[in-house]
């Protein structure tokens, strides 16, 4: 449990170093893309490869106990289960970029309550702005994908390669919202 995609992204790096002291890690590591900077939320370096890792957190209200030592949570609710999907797929596409040598790869992360980011839509629903950025359980990511259709250009995605989606059990809390998965999305150097 977590009280927020920061408090992942240190608990997953201190998690790395307790287990594989010969990586370093470092997050929010600035990256050079044109002529912009973005930044990596954790960068590994390992003896022979550097992995970048993209983390979301997107949570549903949940309220309780958990943990050894216990600790109280109040997860606020995100409201926007779309732009949460839009991130990620933008995370992967990121990550692509970063994965341009051989020693460099990407992990893309989601951890979420929110069951709608995992389960299919139902089939009486009618089109969304966000149906091609779906991360639900059995879909691939693949190609360019449109944002409303293709009304939206800004939210454009082009990926290089396939990602087949699968969303494994994280943890099972008391209560509405106690159900934690994630999905993490390994991405490696695509093409020449």
């Amino acid at each position: 449990m977590f009280h927020s995609e920061a408090d992942l992204q240190h608990s997953f790096a201190r998690a790395l170093w307790e287990l594989s002291p010969d990586v370093h890690s470092r997050l929010e590591v600035p990256q050079r893309a044109g002529s912009r900077t973005e930044h990596l939320d954790l960068l590994c370096i390992g003896p022979s490869t550097r992995t970048a890792i993209e983390f979301k957190y997107f949570t549903r209200r949940w309220t309780g106990t958990a943990g050894v030592p216990a600790e109280d949570y109040a997860l606020r609710g995100h409201a926007a289960a779309d732009l949460a999907r839009l991130h990620f797929v933008r995370d992967i596409a990121r990550l692509e970029n970063f994965c341009r040598h051989s020693d460099q790869n990407g992990l893309a992360v989601m951890l979420t309550n929110d069951p709608s980011l995992w389960t299919p839509p139902g089939t009486g629903r009618g089109r969304t702005r966000d149906r091609e950025f779906r991360i639900h359980e059995g879909r691939e990511l693949a190609g360019t994908l449109l944002w409303a259709e293709g009304t939206y250009k800004p939210n454009t995605c082009t990926l290089r390669a396939a990602y087949p989606l699968n969303w494994e059990p994280y943890s099972e809390l008391a209560g509405a919202g106690g159900e934690f998965r994630y999905l993490a999305v390994p991405v490696s150097r695509v093409g020449g």
